[in-house]
């Protein structure tokens, strides 16, 4: 099974090719730009073809979510257009596509972990683009999966996890919001996930496997509640340790309004496919102890 992924520098695409390391039968190829750029739709076709995808796996987007409120243009080319060309890309080569998308479709007034059912309502340009992105995709073609994921965190890239450590490094108190509320996602469990999934739909029995799910951490928090566990965890270890100190959104303004509720029940996904996130407290401790290891830079 050869599944291509786009988006070459992100944590998902990081992920999934660490995970397949040694694995017999698996084989990812990560493709990005300048080869592939969502924002091109003629670069599209042609690069994913000559990867000679079973599975495509579209986890490139434009995920600077104040930046998209000045670049709607931007956000919109790349996550709902090119998302939609990448589908319909897979579609034409006869490959099942799994597209990443996210909580922001949400407006977060909800008082209950949101259902793939809920009524969508994005707060803003980012969650709207990634909406119109998930349209997109299901109008390429029946046989894909969507996946809507939260707070995603990994040793790879850019993250919270990371940036906890980073300040941690430096101050003795870090103000972290107390009022926005989800589900941690550790991009390790996701890669596993995906390939989970991934194994169900090139097989034999993918009917009635296709559609959108939720795929997040098992258990829930808010953003100071994860910030003192990433460095309590670090702190047991002998890291880096500092004070959280509870604030509310209004006191850490920010272009875009992000959604007080994030929490997403991954049930579905667990019943179709027969798989379960680790409790999220057990997922980060484990990306804070190797990022303490020095198995992946905390910058």
């Amino acid at each position: 099974m050869r599944l291509v992924v786009t988006g070459r520098e992100g944590q998902v695409a990081a992920s999934l090719l660490e995970a397949c390391q040694g694995k017999a039968g698996i084989e990812v190829v990560a493709i990005g730009r300048p080869e592939l750029d969502l924002a091109r739709p003629e670069t599209i076709i042609d690069v994913i073809a000559a990867a000679k995808p079973d599975i495509v796996v579209s986890a490139a987007a434009y995920t600077a979510v104040d930046q998209a409120e000045d670049e709607p243009d931007l956000a919109f080319a790349v996550n709902a257009t090119g998302a939609g060309k990448v589908a319909e890309a897979a579609a034409r080569l006869g490959a099942p596509v799994i597209h990443l998308s996210t909580d922001y479709v949400f407006d977060g007034s909800a008082s209950h972990a949101y259902v793939e059912t809920d009524a969508t309502a994005p707060l803003g340009v980012y969650g709207a683009s990634k909406l119109a992105g998930e349209q997109a995709v299901a109008a390429a073609g029946p046989r894909h999966l969507i996946l809507r994921t939260a707070w995603v965190y990994s040793p790879f890239g850019r993250n919270f996890v990371k940036t906890m450590l980073r300040l941690a490094a430096d101050r003795d108190e870090i103000s972290v919001v107390a009022d926005q509320w989800g589900n941690p996602t550790s991009a390790l469990d996701m890669a596993d996930a995906i390939l989970h999934a991934a194994a169900v739909l090139h097989g034999d029995n993918s009917v009635g496997a296709f559609g959108t799910y939720h795929l997040a951490g098992t258990g829930e928090t808010n953003w100071s509640g994860f910030a003192r566990h990433i460095l309590d965890t670090s702190r047991a270890a002998g890291g880096a340790w500092a004070q959280v100190r509870d604030i509310a959104s209004k006191d850490y303004p920010t272009k875009a309004r992000r959604p007080a509720n994030s929490r997403l029940s991954s049930a579905k996904f667990a019943d179709v496919f027969g798989w379960s996130a680790p409790d999220w407290r057990q997922s980060t401790e484990a990306v804070v102890r190797r990022l303490q290891r020095g198995q992946a830079p905390a910058g």
